[in-house]
């Protein structure tokens, strides 16, 4: 790459040869001298980030850029003897893999309270699944990875499992009245856990493009209680065998061969195609995402830089803790809810058991009692 040279031009590009590093800065040392002219190559899953003297200029697409600095090959040593032949002038380039990364885990360490309306306090252990992608890689390089050479998935995912389980106490505390209708609701559950973690994510310039809930274990005496009472369903599946049966019943009638048969089995036929309309829709959930503005939500072209729609700057610099809101570079104070920008939200503390939780959690991980 010619990152540590005195004469010649650098050519920066990077590659992930692990699969696991989200951000990586070039280069890994610190800051460098990079020269006037140097080229930047970004592939087409990646972003980069370029700062000069300790600020952000610009943040590069897919593509070949020439970098300008006033770092001139030979001269600024000669200039930069009263610092020791280093240059003042330092810069640096981060990169940026949007990729989708999947097979991210998530569980409870320890198990959390959930009041059950029929079983009472339990504790409950979970775990799962989830995929994040990058979408602003400037807010996650100044809220999240700072001045590391490189970040991986292995440093930020157990700070995101701390949130999705407080967010997963929450969530089931307000959907799931028992642990006896949790069976055929991973789905639901899955959903409006991953809708309600979309904005913890977006703080730190993440998307969470898929969560899953593998599954919810209660201890062994709950597990035994449910199993009884699945027991007292027997009747309602004997009814569904009956249907089964009458079913298949009239299927062997449409394979005689005397003309009722015929009829029926005409009659089967015209039905097929509405039973398997369902099958032969086209496949919606592998079109990728539209792209949106974080301030209004109105769709934006992968190229723009301000919406269309609003004005307003689609790289986010920074957001309020607090509210979400969208700060430019310079602000110190959050125009919607007037937080100071440095000040972080005091955690939420249980009146019953005295545990911190997060500041905006409705539910207690310790004891299952509202906040």
């Amino acid at each position: 790459m010619g990152t540590n040279n005195v004469v010649f031009l650098e050519v920066i590009e990077w590659f992930d040869e692990s699969g696991r590093e989200i951000v990586h800065r070039i280069p890994e040392e610190g800051s460098g001298e990079i020269k006037f002219g140097a080229q930047l190559i970004v592939r087409e899953s990646q972003a980069a980030v370029f700062f000069y003297n300790g600020k952000a200029i610009h943040a590069f697409r897919p593509g070949r850029h020439t970098l300008i600095t006033a770092n001139i090959p030979i001269l600024t040593k000669i200039l930069a003897i009263p610092w020791g032949a280093t240059s003042p002038l330092r810069a640096e380039t981060w990169f940026a893999n949007l990729k989708t990364f999947t097979n991210l885990k998530w569980g409870t360490r320890d198990p959390v309270a959930f009041r059950d309306q029929e079983l009472g306090l339990l504790r409950l252990r979970a775990f799962g699944v989830f995929n994040i992608r990058i979408v602003q890689p400037l807010l996650l390089i100044n809220r999240l990875v700072g001045t590391q050479g490189m970040f991986t998935t292995d440093e930020i995912e157990e700070y995101l499992n701390q949130v999705i389980v407080s967010r997963f106490n929450d969530h089931m505390g307000e959907h799931l009245d028992t642990l006896t209708n949790l069976p055929g609701r991973y789905d639901d559950l899955s959903r409006g856990l991953q809708t309600r973690l979309q904005q913890d994510f977006s703080h730190f310039g993440l998307a969470l493009t898929g969560l899953y809930i593998n599954a919810v274990t209660p201890p062994p005496e709950v597990q035994k209680a449910i199993d009884d009472k699945s027991r007292m369903s027997v009747f309602d599946d004997l009814n569904r065998l009956l249907k089964m049966k009458a079913a298949m019943a009239l299927e062997k009638t449409s394979e005689s061969p005397d003309g009722a048969g015929s009829a029926l089995g005409m009659g089967l036929g015209f039905m097929m195609p509405a039973l398997f309309a369902d099958y032969f829709k086209p496949d919606r959930a592998s079109a990728p995402d539209s792209l949106k503005c974080p301030e209004c939500g109105g769709t934006v072209s992968r190229d723009d830089t301000f919406c269309p729609q609003c004005g307003h700057q689609l790289i986010v610099f920074s957001q309020c803790l607090q509210c979400g809101k969208n700060l430019p570079p310079n602000a110190r104070f959050c125009s919607r809810c007037g937080l100071r920008v440095e000040e972080v939200p005091s955690a939420k503390r249980c009146a019953a058991c005295g545990v911190e939780n997060l500041f905006d959690a409705v539910y207690c991980n310790h004891c299952g009692e509202k906040l």
